[in-house]
């Protein structure tokens, strides 16, 4: 499997969201590198980029679901 990234010559942004958020589980945690495919050097960047996109507040930390 291709980096995501290095497949279309790009790098994570804090300002991109919705690509961000590709990479996020349904609970709002950061999935691996195994589940995501991505190269070491883009995923330690797009940690760095999800933790600073939350932040700021553009990507919550915990997802909202009832509690049973």
């Amino acid at each position: 499997m291709n980096c995501f990234f290095c497949q279309y010559k790009t790098s994570p942004s804090y300002k991109d969201v919705d690509n961000l958020e590709k990479f996020l589980s349904p609970r709002k945690k950061i999935l691996g590198r195994d589940k995501t495919g991505i190269c070491a050097k883009h995923q330690r960047q797009l940690t760095k980029h999800i933790k600073y996109a939350r932040y700021l507040a553009l990507i919550p930390y915990v997802s909202y679901q009832s509690l049973r």
